[in-house]
């Protein structure tokens, strides 16, 4: 059992490590920046805490079969989050009946809850090598633009197990870089960034790290970029995503462009048997150096990951508010 004495211990040491880590961008880099601890993060993080030895005590089946179940039954407790993904299920397969949509939002929230699972026990995965969970096809891609000493942006989405490149890529050789938003729980993101850094790679904070991804791919190092989650603007514009418009950042479009970064499409998705099936697209080199340009490419990276999300639905992340309105307001007259 967690004894208050035994969280504030716990919280205190996340706290040293994240003022005193000398790895990456550092958490905080003062304890006096740090932004307060909220009555409901030290709940969050004490359940973290008493859930986490479990998951990473059980065989990696079992405890993968526990996220299953939780994951499943979670829907009926955050009904607004599994409305959210009916909806946005709905719209997406404006053909698929009701049975339909709701058989898949189940099965995204047991997907969803399994991956949590997987994220928790991480560091874990070192005890067996790549190819024992791991089938990856298209590696020669990354090798030969590795080669190129430019850097590489790896291109992804929240699909599968998004998190297997903070271990297989590091495991393989491949120096990483995620780009990443720090978790409003500092408790909680603190804990798992030390799970997510094990194998050496690094997560860089996607609200000031523009310099930072810059110096990475000038250093050779491949960047994780999750491109599919809202943005608003200024930065971000309108594309098309499952026949509706969303908001998403053309930073990384723009740097792509503007450098002549070569972009990898990397995906992972969960078989039945509880490998993954992981693949490594040729690179892309986007041309263009204008508005135009900036628009038509950021939208054909949008339609590789919908491309990616349609081989299997229910392993994105449905219940994100992904089709939300621009937050800017009309100017005054």
């Amino acid at each position: 059992m967690l004894t208050r004495r035994a969280l504030h211990q716990a919280e205190q040491r996340i706290q040293d490590e994240s003022v005193c880590s000398g790895k990456g961008e550092k958490l905080q880099k003062t304890a006096k920046k740090m932004k307060p601890v909220l009555f409901k993060h030290r709940l969050e993080y004490a359940a973290l805490l008493g859930a986490a030895p479990l998951i990473r005590w059980l065989p990696r089946p079992l405890a993968l079969r526990l996220g299953h179940i939780i994951g499943g039954a979670s829907r009926w407790f955050f009904p607004l989050r599994r409305r959210l993904a009916m909806d946005n299920v709905r719209q997406a397969f404006p053909a698929w009946s009701d049975e339909q949509v709701a058989a898949l939002v189940k099965r995204n929230f047991e997907q969803l809850g399994m991956s949590a699972v997987e994220s928790l026990r991480l560091d874990l995965l070192g005890q067996q090598q790549p190819e024992e969970l791991f089938d990856i096809r298209g590696m020669e891609h990354l090798h030969e633009a590795m080669a190129q000493q430019r850097g590489v942006i790896l291109l992804t989405g929240h699909l599968g197990f998004w998190e297997a490149g903070n271990y297989v890529f590091p495991t393989l050789g491949i120096p990483l870089d995620n780009i990443a938003k720090p978790l409003k729980n500092r408790l909680t993101d603190a804990y798992l960034y030390r799970i997510r850094t094990h194998y050496g790679a690094d997560i860089l904070n996607s609200r000031k790290g523009a310099r930072r991804i810059l110096k990475s791919l000038q250093s050779g190092h491949a960047i994780g970029l999750l491109l599919d989650q809202h943005m608003s603007p200024p930065g971000a514009i309108q594309v098309d995503f499952f026949g509706r418009k969303a908001y998403v950042t053309t930073a990384i479009t723009n740097l792509a462009m503007k450098y002549q970064i070569p972009i990898l499409p990397t995906f992972c998705l969960r078989q039945p048997d509880n490998r993954y099936q992981a693949w490594i697209d040729p690179p892309i080199v986007l041309q263009g150096d204008d508005e135009t340009a900036l628009a038509e490419n950021t939208q054909y990276l949008t339609n590789i990951i919908e491309q990616a999300i349609r081989r299997d639905p229910g392993q994105w992340f449905w219940m994100h508010k992904r089709w939300r309105q621009s937050k800017i307001k009309p100017p005054q007259d």
